[in-house]
């Protein structure tokens, strides 16, 4: 699909050092598709439940943000990036 977004190698290298692992609980799905879903949804401002089923299940996708902004990972990561 023409709209879907897609982390680049660049983008992807750029945040793959900073990301949580060794994280309790099932095994987790792809970082990278995640990832991409998130900020398919952000750029889009489709629904959560709306979002491309290439990225992987829309509770999989709702429930990393989630979890991720309530520890303030996105926050981390971004200042991170940058310096």
């Amino acid at each position: 699909m023409a709209n879907e977004f897609w982390l680049s190698d660049a983008q992807w290298h750029a945040i793959a050092a900073h990301l949580p692992h060794n994280q309790p609980g099932a095994r987790r799905v792809d970082d990278r598709r995640v990832i991409s879903g998130i900020v398919h949804v952000l750029r889009s401002g489709c629904r959560w439940r709306d979002c491309p089923a290439v990225y992987g299940p829309y509770t999989t996708i709702y429930n990393r943000w989630n979890r991720w902004s309530r520890r303030r990972f996105w926050q981390g990561l971004f200042e991170a990036l940058r310096q």
